[in-house]
């Protein structure tokens, strides 16, 4: 058993263990339950449990989570609306999202992989600066080329 000081008791009964824990005002908390005997420890639970609640709060703070964005585009894309799409990706890397982009293929347009490769390519060229190629788009699924960008590390 330990007391509220952190110092170790040795052996005590469970009885004589919990009665000390009531004459301090405190909870007697089962630290390591696998140990032969057990160790207890005299505490306050519900601020030990609210420290660690806290912890885990300013924890969560620091971390960055990463968000994988997706844009679709076809092969046919006008040039405005490819500005658009490229702006889009551009203010997504900026801001430390992956970006996933997804040329969909349509009827025949499969025919003209070349289309959709030459749309990729000048994307590539358009984020050289802020992003970088994660996964190429060497595979295709189904009617679907599919290429991520991940935010250049500064």
């Amino acid at each position: 058993m330990i007391d509220q000081n952190g110092e170790q008791l040795g052996v005590i009964a469970t009885q004589e263990a919990l009665r000390r824990a009531q004459e301090a005002g405190l909870d007697l908390v089962e630290v390591a339950p696998d140990a032969a005997p057990p160790v207890c420890r005299i505490m306050d639970y519900s601020k030990y449990k609210y420290d660690q609640e806290k912890k885990q709060r300013e924890a969560k703070k620091k971390q960055h989570v990463i968000h994988i964005k997706e844009l679709k585009i076809k092969p046919n894309i006008e040039e405005h609306d490819y500005q658009v799409k490229l702006l889009h990706l551009r203010r997504f890397l900026e801001r430390g999202d992956k970006t996933k982009i997804t040329v969909m293929f349509r009827g025949r347009e499969v025919q003209h992989m070349e289309r959709g490769r030459a749309v990729l390519d000048k994307i590539m060229k358009g984020v050289a600066d802020i992003g970088e190629i994660e996964e190429p788009p060497t595979t295709m699924f189904g009617r679907t080329i599919v290429m991520t960008f991940r935010p250049k590390v500064k």
